[in-house]
């Protein structure tokens, strides 16, 4: 629908003209490529495309940029060797290969412990060690603001315990843990400690070199690179063993041409992200700041989830009591605004987060949780239009579905 001057209207009423181009909040699902790594990239795929184990001139190219990658992963993670290193398919693969790698490294232990708010890439991987691998798992518990107690860490440790796999920052609420203190505990015992961080790198400082953790995941597409690559940082000394065999990459942990335009992004990505972090935490630490008291303020029956403090600082995760998220992402979509639901609408059937429902969010809070995930791209006046339109929309559904109380159960 088009007004009188030419600009798109909103097929809302009595909600402000539509942006002129769509506002992204949901980075902490993916984000948009830098423009500087497309850069990098498209020389990789159109004219130095070798393949970086070949003696010829066209692989020392493709191999020189994976070297420069590395690097620059390297500096972002702080290690202090580009071959503790391992390039991998993403996130998930990295998160697999630190576990997996570490119980075939230690056959003779069979406990693992993590968190009941992990990723599905942690958590779904210890689920299938369970049920088809025979091993046991102890999944940590948090309380209602999404915190570890240490203790509980302390006491769930064994002699026979292989890997501990807790996140750095989650994923839905952007809740931090200690993984220092928790990283101390771990090694006291004797056993692997490995971090997901695929959601804190880029936006916190991570120096490995004054870190006792021994395996750490990251992911490119969380922090402006392509999707389908990432990296795992392996302590030298740290013993795993590979989950692809074939070829000699990655120093026979990872076998399989490199993806080198990626990996080549990926190392760009990872550079910019380094220089980025006082941005994240200043300017776009001050934007999530700034929707989420406007938000909590105009609509009635609102609550943040999870430590008002100490979160990633692009984050917020709220509930909007008796609604459901998906009809609140969907009117948001027609409004111009992406964002992200904690809930999962399939086969008719509404699952709230496994990570409100193990923080103990009521199901009436729950449903209807929304998560706001922001990136240095992200713009003020973007929070002040979402502050315009959300209301309306919180209170519009309220008004037209009201919640039945007899699916408030989990």
């Amino acid at each position: 629908m088009m007004s009188a001057s030419g600009k798109r209207m909103n097929l809302m009423e009595g909600m402000p003209p539509l942006p002129d181009n769509p506002i992204y909040l949901d980075n902490n699902a993916t984000t948009a490529v830098a423009p500087e790594v497309i850069e990098m990239m498209l020389p990789l795929l159109t004219e130095h495309y070798g393949n970086p184990s070949s003696m010829h001139s066209f692989g020392a190219r493709a191999g020189d940029a994976i070297s420069a990658a590395r690097d620059r992963i390297m500096a972002l993670v702080g290690a202090s060797l580009s071959n503790e290193i391992v390039l991998t398919a993403g996130g998930s693969e990295s998160d697999n290969l630190a576990i997996v790698g570490t119980l075939r490294a230690y056959p003779e232990k069979k406990h693992l412990i993590t968190t009941t708010v992990e990723h599905p890439a942690v958590l779904g991987l210890c689920r299938d060690l369970e049920q088809r691998h025979g091993y046991e798992v102890t999944y940590l518990k948090v309380d209602e603001l999404g915190q570890l107690d240490l203790d509980e860490l302390r006491d769930s440790l064994r002699e026979d315990t292989a890997v501990v796999s807790i996140m750095q920052a989650n994923n839905e609420t952007g809740v931090l843990f200690d993984t220092e203190a928790m990283g101390q505990i771990v090694k006291a015992n004797g056993s692997v400690f490995h971090v997901d961080a695929v959601q804190a790198a880029g936006k916190l400082p991570l120096d490995m070199q004054k870190s006792c953790i021994d395996l750490l995941s990251i992911s490119g597409h969380k922090l402006h690179a392509p999707k389908g690559v990432g990296a795992l940082f392996v302590r030298k000394g740290t013993k795993i063993r590979p989950l692809i065999v074939g070829g000699h990459q990655e120093r026979g942990r990872r076998a399989g041409t490199e993806n080198v335009a990626s990996v080549a992004g990926f190392g760009m990505a990872c550079e910019l992200a380094q220089g980025g972090i006082e941005h994240e935490n200043t300017v776009v630490r001050g934007m999530r700041d700034h929707l989420e008291k406007l938000l909590l303020a105009a609509i009635p029956d609102s609550k943040l989830n999870g430590v008002p403090d100490n979160r990633l600082p692009n984050t917020m995760n709220i509930s909007f009591n008796y609604i459901e998220g998906e009809g609140i992402l969907l009117l948001l979509d027609r409004v111009g605004v992406a964002a992200s639901s904690g809930s999962a609408c399939t086969s008719g059937s509404l699952e709230p987060s496994h990570v409100l429902r193990a923080m103990g969010i009521p199901f009436t809070q729950a449903h209807g949780s929304i998560r706001f995930s922001l990136s240095r791209y992200n713009k003020m006046e973007e929070m002040d239009y979402v502050a315009a339109v959300l209301p309306p929309i919180i209170e519009r559904l309220r008004m037209i579905t009201p919640f039945n109380e007899k699916r408030a159960t989990f």
